[in-house]
This record gives C-alpha cells, sequence and structure tokens, in this order.
C-alpha cells in the first residue's frame, strides 16, 4: 500500500547496492536516496525516500526543492539505505535556491548514474559520513551490503552498510576509516586494501 509524503529534500545521493563475494563486488545502481523534512503518513519528521533514474530525468530534483508524491515502505530494509521507495506520482511544488556556499558539501542536481558508475568510489568512515557535510553531499553514499558468505550455499548471507565517497580526493574532510574486512566460506575473511580504492579512481586527478 502506498502512503501520501511531502516535504522539502534535504539531501539527495545515489541510491546503489553492493554485493559481496569474498573478494568480489558488484554494485546494482537503482536511483536515487532522498531525505525529506515533512509530513509522511500524517507524521511530521524526516524520512527518506528511494526514486528511479528516469524520475530523476524528468524533474531534476536538488536539495531545497519541495516534493510530494507516494510510495511504499521497503520490504525488506536490509537491502534499501532508504525508508520507502517504489515513489509514483511525483510533483515538485517548489523549487529551492542553488546552494552557493563553498564545498564541502557539494549541492544541486547529482550527476547521472553512469557518471558516479565511472568515477568509482573510496571508502569513507562512518563517523565522517554521519557528519552533516558528508549526509547533505551528492558524492555522498550509504549503501546497503548483501554478502554471499559460500556460493555453493546461496541462502547463507550477512547483511550490513557502508558508506563512500564519488567526491574530489582533495575534499579536506574526507577520511577513509578502517580497512573492511569481508567475511567468507569456512571462515575466512578478505580485507579490502587502499589498493582496491587507488584502482577504482584511478582515472581521476585530485580536484576530480
Amino acid at each position: 500500500m502506498k502512503t501520501r509524503f511531502r516535504g522539502e529534500i534535504t539531501s539527495i545521493q545515489p541510491r546503489i547496492r553492493l554485493a559481496r563475494s569474498y573478494d568480489q563486488r558488484q554494485h546494482m545502481y537503482l536511483g536515487y536516496a532522498l531525505v525529506l523534512r515533512g509530513t509522511v503518513a500524517e507524521a511530521t519528521r524526516d524520512f527518506s525516500v528511494g526514486i528511479g533514474p528516469g524520475a530523476q530525468d524528468r524533474l531534476s530534483l536538488q536539495a531545497g526543492d519541495a516534493l510530494e508524491g507516494e510510495a511504499e515502505a521497503v520490504a525488506d530494509a536490509r537491502l534499501e539505505p532508504v525508508e520507502f521507495y517504489k515513489a509514483s506520482r511525483l510533483k515538485v511544488l517548489r523549487r529551492g535556491t542553488p546552494a552557493a556556499d563553498t564545498p564541502p558539501p557539494w549541492r544541486g542536481v547529482p550527476p547521472s548514474l553512469e557518471t558516479y558508475r565511472a568515477r568509482g568510489h573510496r571508502r569513507l568512515d562512518e563517523t565522517v559520513y554521519g557528519q552533516e557535510a558528508c549526509r547533505n553531499c551528492i558524492w555522498g553514499s550509504r549503501m546497503p551490503v548483501d554478502i554471499s558468505l559460500d556460493p555453493w550455499k546461496p541462502a547463507l548471507r550477512e547483511y550490513r552498510f557502508e558508506t563512500f565517497c564519488y567526491g574530489p580526493k582533495s575534499c579536506p574532510i574526507y577520511r577513509p576509516g578502517p580497512l573492511r574486512r569481508v567475511p567468507g566460506r569456512n571462515n575466512a575473511v578478505w580485507t579490502e586494501e587502499d589498493s582496491v580504492d587507488e584502482e577504482a579512481t584511478a582515472q581521476r586527478g585530485p580536484d576530480e
């Protein structure tokens, strides 16, 4: 059942799911994650809504815009970075004023999902992501992670969230945080070293 919502967008970031299997990873670029301050299910609070890339292409949403629509509560909170998804009947009520502040955070209309994919990301310390600048930056991302523990036993899975940065390497508040460890078959553990991030973003200069 869909729920009506209305509010002002305070953050818009890529909505991406990460699948891990020991030293292998695969990204699923689902769309965009909006955080709004307003009313949902007749309650006034902050809440999050996932939209598809087509909706973002059509509406060019950014922080400061006022939006209304309807959406469903997510079926499995382990697989989504938002509370609601399958949004429809979206209508922009008011356009916000473009941010004039010096970044970070970088705001405005976020790029296409293809741009995020091409840029690649670096791991981002969860404490840093929890700060207002990263949570409101178009280059930040909090991804649900689906971990396959044994490729021969697909039912064996673990779930968690990881935070990443697609932004310029020169960002003054960026910190990578500890290396991430991925459990695998027969209690094996793989550690994702810095070289993984370096390779993923090797095509970018320090200010890109």
